[in-house]
């Protein structure tokens, strides 16, 4: 099969490309796999930071890819959940260990054996790839397939961290960054919390009127001051100076929620801005978000069908390879 991958850690700053195009033996699954016919994969900033070695691949060679749509095309001995041909995804969970306390209390999320796709599995960057049955997804029929596949990742995080912001419906909601993540997350708090006011921090106009075009009350740049203090603010950018600027929006208990796998260090500095007394007193709280669960994915999924969330996406074919599409959001 065709696949492109990873073979060492790269600096994109080098304009040199990271990737490679191979042919590599269709993988076989296992007894409790399923083997997917991929047919398209979304692209996340994660791949940047596996490439770029902030959240190195446990091996290489690696086919990266994440958020992955396709056919179930076989399936092992064992597996039985799923039939030929139907249609699934698979996200950024692979597989976890499923005995350990984290595991048993629901957040496989945090195991230590938790297993990343494409960083620690082959992923979708590729014609085949294969994943254990109980850790891949049946995609609602409301979903083009290139409208799915960030769903699994930019949604689903998104999901986790508005579950994580602990708020209620009329609560003031920040969110830090406008991309792939953040404008679905406004679409659930439009639909969950329909009286909560709902302001856009962003460093571009294009971003800012974006937001205000899905509702956004208030859109301004990451340093502007909003109409008001926030209960809860989520931020989903790679970058460490939107934390600083974050904190002094808070109201008093306020929680800023990080959807973020790793951050960039371009910026670190900016945290040594962050005053005590102005931006952390009065019980202000910092939490991180840790990959995603299968029940985050489920549960956003029906969401997400049931509200109609579709992303805003744009599709690209690979040149001159018989690749599958990838999808930039």
């Amino acid at each position: 099969m065709k696949a492109l991958v990873l073979d060492q850690i790269t600096n994109l700053s080098d304009n040199r490309s990271p990737l490679k195009p191979v042919d590599l033996p269709v993988p076989v699954p296992k007894d409790h796999e399923i083997r997917m016919k991929v047919s398209v994969c979304g692209v996340c900033h994660t791949e940047l930071d596996e490439i770029e070695g902030r959240t190195p691949p446990s091996r290489f060679p690696i086919v990266l890819g994440h958020q992955i749509i396709g056919r179930v095309e076989n399936a092992g001995s064992k597996s039985s959940r799923f039939r030929i041909g139907d249609r699934v995804g698979i996200a950024w969970i692979h597989s976890a260990c499923g005995e350990c306390k984290f595991c048993r209390a629901g957040q496989e999320n945090l195991c230590d054996d938790f297993k990343a796709t494409g960083r620690d599995a082959d992923g979708g960057y590729a014609e085949y790839t294969v994943a254990p049955e109980a850790f891949v997804y049946e995609i609602p029929d409301v979903f083009r397939d290139s409208e799915a596949a960030p769903l699994l990742c930019a949604g689903a995080i998104g999901y986790r961290s508005l579950r994580l912001a602990n708020m209620r419906d009329g609560d003031n909601v920040g969110l830090t960054g406008f991309g792939a993540s953040a404008h679905l997350v406004l679409k659930m708090v439009r639909y969950l919390y329909p009286k909560s006011a709902i302001y856009v921090f962003s460093r571009t106009e294009s971003e800012r009127s974006f937001a205000r075009e899905l509702g956004a009350d208030w859109a301004g740049d990451t340093g502007d001051t909003p109409p008001g203090k926030l209960r809860a603010i989520i931020d989903t950018t790679p970058a460490w100076k939107p934390i600083a600027e974050a904190m002094k929006n808070l109201e008093k208990g306020g929680r800023l929620v990080i959807n973020a796998i790793r951050k960039e260090s371009r910026d670190k500095e900016a945290l040594l801005a962050i005053d005590y007394s102005r931006d952390l007193w009065m019980e202000k709280e910092i939490k991180s978000v840790a990959n995603i669960t299968r029940k985050d994915v489920q549960e956003f999924l029906r969401l997400a069908a049931d509200i109609q969330i579709k992303p805003e996406i744009q599709e690209y074919q690979q040149q001159g390879e018989e690749i599958p599409a990838r999808l930039f959001w």
